[in-house]
């Protein structure tokens, strides 16, 4: 069978070398899949099946029974919120504004966005009533 001239043409000898390179590249793609397996370093055990997370959506869950539990009620008609953190402010554009006073809880939920005091500063002087010539010394 050796003996053949198919086994000694180019041809052959062509098959042969793509198929050594296909089998070379499927040995190192399943080595770097195994490797990402791995939860320590060489020697360790892979770990047997991958973690499931919890949804955000039972935390979720769990926060509005504690909320109606503590007897919050939305307070409408709030446009926005900022909260003041060092140079920072956290601002909510039209959040959902929950409260019980008797339990002193406050919830404001929403999307927020960072941004800096002096970004805001003026509007927020605005909104006090206040302009820029009304302090005196």
């Amino acid at each position: 069978m050796l003996g053949d001239p198919f086994f000694a043409s180019p041809v052959f000898l062509l098959l042969t070398q793509e198929l050594v390179c296909v089998v070379q590249m499927n040995v190192d793609k399943l080595k770097k899949m195994a490797g990402a397996v791995r939860t320590g370093g060489k020697g360790s055990v892979r770990r047997k099946k991958k973690a499931v997370h919890k949804t955000t959506t039972t935390d979720d869950k769990r926060l509005q029974s504690t909320l109606k539990r503590v007897g919050v009620n939305t307070i409408p008609g709030i446009e926005e919120v900022n909260i003041f953190k060092d140079d920072v402010v956290i601002q909510f554009q039209n959040p959902k504004v929950q409260a019980s006073i008797a339990a002193n809880t406050w919830v404001v939920s929403g999307t927020p966005q960072t941004k800096k005091l002096q970004d805001l500063l003026p509007t927020i002087i605005n909104q006090l009533g206040m302009s820029p010539f009304t302090f005196s010394h």
